[in-house]
């Protein structure tokens, strides 16, 4: 079987998305008419990872529409509950989940259909379960109760190559003390997408999450 050409798995997916920039782009409240302006500006400004909430105003078709334009990137849901919304994104062309919680039925349903997985987690205790039942890595929500000090304890005693991505509150300026203990990357919300913002101030405010990453002389690809 000629392998060269394979897709690759969801941890290798994830590992070249984190690679290229480590921010995942959260788009509550996008809309599907929005989405491939909005898609464009993050695309261009070096995203590759990007997230539609489920809450948000038609979110899969939305999610269809941006995993048609950009396959490049790693596109999925956030706010995912249960397990048919898994597969529900999934069936709109989404390879990402993404949660506040950590569910055990959201993360077996996801690894079952190949898609990356990152559940939302608060405690060294949910970090470990999730981590033991195959999770790709770890969103720290909300970071607004998770300090520095905290992410810096986590990564102590987690294994070393779990993707840490604080979550809740993170703009250009915080972002360096949260890497200096140790986060992985970022989930960006309304610092960089709210409803009714133009694309181009999206585009300008992408751009400065990415010029704050490399001021902090973290390698992007």
């Amino acid at each position: 079987m000629n392998t060269l050409n394979a897709s690759p798995t969801p941890k290798q997916a994830l590992a070249q998305a984190m690679a290229q920039l480590p921010l995942i782009a959260i788009l509550r409240g996008l809309t599907p008419a929005e989405a491939p302006a909005i898609g464009q500006a993050l695309v261009d400004s070096g995203f590759a990872l990007i997230e539609v909430p489920l809450n948000s105003p038609e979110p899969l078709e939305s999610i269809a529409a941006l995993t048609k334009l950009f396959p490049q990137a790693l596109i999925g849901a956030g706010t995912v509950l249960n397990t048919q919304q898994v597969k529900d994104v999934h069936a709109a062309g989404g390879r990402l989940i993404v949660s506040p919680n950590f569910n055990l039925a959201v993360v077996t349903q996801a690894l079952a259909l190949g898609m990356v997985v990152l559940p939302g987690v608060a405690t060294p205790s949910e970090a470990f379960a999730a981590l033991d039942a195959g999770t790709h890595g770890l969103k720290l929500f909300p970071a607004e109760m998770i300090s520095p000090a905290t992410v810096k304890a986590m990564r102590a005693v987690l294994p070393k190559d779990t993707a840490l991505m604080p979550v809740g509150g993170i703009t250009p300026d915080n972002m360096a003390a949260y890497r200096a203990a140790g986060a992985s990357g970022f989930g960006l919300g309304s610092a960089l997408y709210a409803p009714g913002k133009s694309v181009q101030a999206v585009q300008q405010q992408a751009q400065a999450f990415v010029r704050a990453f490399k001021n902090q002389g973290i390698a992007l690809a």
